[in-house]
């Protein structure tokens, strides 16, 4: 049976780290210390860690590294200048990164016609819960969806993954164990069936009441649901489609859950029990 790609992280850019911080933390998740990117990219971020996923979240620190005016250069996805342009017109979850393999996630998604950029190369210093300093690096894959170009994919490969992911930083006072999700919204979700099910590598993207979904690793999931749905579902107002599809929010999942949902500077946190 084939295996698709599960879900590394997702990006929710906002415009003040430390709002954000005491947001999630309030809603009961322990958040790691702030990261600071390389200066072509211009920005820093705290990490929300659970079993296999992470929550980036991202600001700008300084932009004068970035690109002047295009986020992209020819075959060069610009993360610093991507996460500037989505900031100027708001806040919210502004990338989906899938499990990644490097140079081979680039040269898949060249072959089928979702990407044709280089793969990029970043490392920087982290901490141990002890204060130990310890490198982490990675491989980024850029994928791109023309129907969707205010929201970023890539995959991302981990190059020391033991010194990454760490138990300590994955219990977190809400009681949630798992990302059992993303839910995106689109005024015509079968229109990104393809892209999504080349960029997760999935068998096939399904037809839904309410739009599509992709089934994922690790029992994740893709849900690309039509505004009037997400509206109704979540008693909110979707994001704006003026650009496309866009990502809307996170499922979280924890064995101590009482069902429920949290707006989260243009967001939406959903926390789902589990068994």
């Amino acid at each position: 049976m084939k295996v698709s790609r599960g879900i590394d992280h997702i990006v929710h850019a906002v415009r003040d780290l430390d709002e954000a911080v005491a947001l999630y933390r309030r809603a009961g998740f322990q958040v790691g210390a702030r990261n600071v990117h390389p200066a072509a990219w211009g920005t820093m971020n705290h990490i929300v860690q659970l079993s296999g996923t992470f929550i980036e979240i991202l600001g700008v620190a300084d932009t004068s590294g970035m690109a002047p005016h295009a986020p992209h250069a020819p075959r060069q996805f610009s993360f610093g200048a991507f996460t500037r342009d989505f900031l100027a017109s708001g806040e919210g979850l502004s990338m989906l990164v899938l499990e990644g393999r490097g140079v081979l996630d680039a040269d898949d998604f060249r072959a089928r016609g979702i990407g044709d950029f280089e793969p990029f190369e970043m490392a920087r210093e982290a901490r141990r819960p002890d204060g130990t300093p310890i490198k982490v690096a990675f491989t980024l894959a850029f994928a791109a969806d023309p129907r969707a170009s205010e929201t970023g994919f890539f995959t991302c490969q981990h190059k020391h993954p033991e010194n990454f992911w760490n138990p300590a930083f994955q219990t977190h006072p809400n009681g949630a164990a798992a990302v059992a999700g993303v839910v995106a919204v689109a005024h015509e979700p079968e229109r990104h069936g393809d892209f999504l099910q080349g960029f997760a590598d999935a068998s096939a993207a399904r037809a839904t009441d309410d739009g599509l979904a992709i089934d994922l690793a690790r029992g994740q999931q893709i849900e690309v649901i039509r505004p009037d749905v997400f509206e109704h579902r979540y008693w909110a107002t979707p994001p704006d489609l003026s650009a496309g599809l866009r990502l809307a929010a996170i499922r979280f999942a924890g064995p101590g859950f009482t069902p429920g949902r949290q707006a989260a500077l243009g967001a939406m946190l959903i926390f789902e029990p589990s068994y």
